[in-house]
């Protein structure tokens, strides 16, 4: 494992790479490509993770906790690919940018502008995959899936604005510490175990990340849950909102003021 302030100055080089995407135009159709493919690779561990967290319901009838946990160990997949890949979250963004920033590397422009890519992307990438490789298929069409996915689009829209920000803080602090472990670990089952500790603690929490729920609440409409396009755009809005906050603020600000002083 890399020491903080090797793990901090590997961040701000990441950040600087990813900065340069948002500001050279030849380099755009790639940033938008990565960021399609962390879409759905997020969507593909959102699906896996309704398949086995909701596949036992005579167990997890009485026992909830045995659901959060199952889904909560494979839906990690997503951020293992998306980390090894290189693929453009906008989650683990909103940490990696910040001490470039913060170091005048390049400037809130840059920052800006990855992260409205990178969503923009994150969204097509789950759409895409909800629609074509989870709806299309019918992998959600029969008990217990059918009524799982809808109730987890329909109580995810019913959360209140502050609530939903205030989950947004909680699974983007998770999400952000596991890409921070992640570049921290020297070999690949170092970077898959930190993936999957802090991000299955969000998943079993219940807490609010805007990428999954571009998947969750999606194929919770596309199967006939009760949601309005309002309720969706107003979970998203405030799950960003919160995701930002707990991913800049709480661990890429945070880190950078922790160990500045070893960067020269």
């Amino acid at each position: 494992m890399k020491s903080q302030p090797e793990i901090l100055a590997a961040v701000m080089a990441a950040g600087s790479s990813k900065a340069a995407l948002a500001t050279q135009r030849a380099s755009l159709p790639r940033l938008a490509v990565l960021s399609v493919m962390a879409g759905a690779f997020i969507a593909l561990g959102g699906a896996l993770s309704v398949i086995i967290g909701f596949g036992f319901p005579e167990f997890s009838a009485t026992n909830p906790g045995l659901q959060r946990l199952l889904s909560g160990l494979v839906f990690p997949v997503g951020l293992v690919l998306v980390v090894t890949f290189g693929a453009e979250l906008f989650t683990g963004n909103n940490a990696v940018l910040m001490p470039g920033v913060l170091q005048r590397r390049y400037g809130v422009g840059a920052v800006l502008g990855n992260w409205t890519i990178v969503w923009l992307g994150n969204f097509a990438g789950a759409l895409l995959f909800t629609y074509f490789l989870v709806v299309a298929p019918g992998l959600f069409d029969v008990a217990p899936y059918d009524s799982a996915i809808a109730g987890i689009a329909t109580k995810k829209a019913a959360l209140t604005p502050w609530v939903c920000f205030l989950r947004g803080i909680g699974a983007n602090w998770c999400v952000c510490l596991a890409v921070w472990l992640a570049i921290g670990a020297k070999t690949f089952p170092g970077k898959v175990i930190a993936c999957i500790l802090p991000v299955a603690t969000f998943v079993a929490l219940g807490y609010e990340h805007c990428v999954a729920n571009m998947f969750f609440i999606p194929a919770g409409m596309m199967t006939g849950a009760d949601v309005t396009m309002g309720e969706l755009g107003v979970n998203l809005l405030m799950s960003t909102l919160g995701n930002i906050a707990g991913g800049a603020l709480f661990v890429g600000c945070l880190a950078y003021w922790l160990h500045r002083k070893s960067l020269g």
